[in-house]
C-alpha cells in the first residue's frame, strides 16, 4: 500500500517487506487467569499505513482478545518464508464508526464478508510494534 509506514522498531528490509501487506501469521498473548503464554494463528491487515488484526465474525467473545484486555502486550509473530517475531501493543477498537470504516477496506480483500455484520461481531485490534528488549 502507498500509504505505508514502517514500524518505529528497527527491522530488517525481509520484515520490513512482509509488514508491508497483509496475511496469516501467528499471535502469542498472556492469558489473562493463567498467566500462560496462549498462541493462536490469525491475519492481519494493512489499510492506510496502519496494521490491524480481525477475525471472522463471531458472537462469541474470543479469547486472545480477552486476554489483550487483560495485557494489551503480545508477540506478532511473522512465519512462511520470512520469519520474526515481533514486540507489539494493542489497542482493542470499540468505536463503531471507526470499526465501520476498517471493515469497509477489510472486505475489499474478504469479499464473502458484510461490513455491517463485521463491525458488530469480529474482533478488531490495531498493532503498534514496540522496541525490541535486544
Amino acid at each position: 500500500m502507498s500509504n505505508y509506514q514502517a514500524p518505529a522498531v528497527p527491522l530488517d528490509e525481509r520484515v520490513r517487506q512482509a509488514l508491508r501487506r497483509g496475511h496469516t501469521i501467528d499471535i502469542t498473548t498472556t492469558g489473562r487467569r493463567t498467566g500462560l503464554p496462549r498462541r493462536i494463528e490469525i491475519v492481519f491487515h494493512v489499510i492506510d499505513g496502519h496494521t490491524y488484526i480481525t477475525g471472522m465474525p463471531r458472537v462469541e467473545r474470543r479469547s486472545w482478545l480477552a486476554n489483550l484486555e487483560g495485557d494489551p502486550r503480545f508477540t506478532f509473530h511473522l512465519k512462511g518464508a520470512v520469519r520474526a517475531d515481533l514486540p507489539a501493543r494493542a489497542r482493542i477498537i470499540t468505536d463503531e464508526s471507526e470499526r465501520r470504516a476498517i471493515f469497509g477496506e477489510v472486505v475489499k480483500t474478504w469479499t464473502k464478508q458484510d461490513v455491517e455484520r463485521m463491525t458488530r461481531y469480529s474482533p478488531l485490534i490495531e498493532v503498534t510494534f514496540e522496541p525490541s528488549a535486544e
